[in-house]
């Protein structure tokens, strides 16, 4: 079966220093299990997992600023 099959969005996830960071997915949850693949155990610690903020592509610039 395909990915393209299924949407994927983008997902802000709050960090406890105040920075957000962006994951990618079908759902918050899988955005969440693929920063997995490309942060460190001590990243993934500061990663608030509620209330992750779906953006579309077109508001990622605006919130570009925020990221860390």
């Amino acid at each position: 079966m395909s990915s393209f099959n299924n949407p994927h969005h983008f997902y802000l996830f709050a960090m406890q220093n105040g920075k957000k960071k962006l994951g990618y997915g079908t759902t918050p949850d899988d955005a969440y299990e693929n920063l997995k693949l490309r942060l460190t155990a001590k990243e993934m610690a500061q990663i608030i997992r509620e209330q992750p903020q779906r953006i579309t592509q077109r508001q990622l610039q605006a919130h570009a600023r925020e990221l860390g």
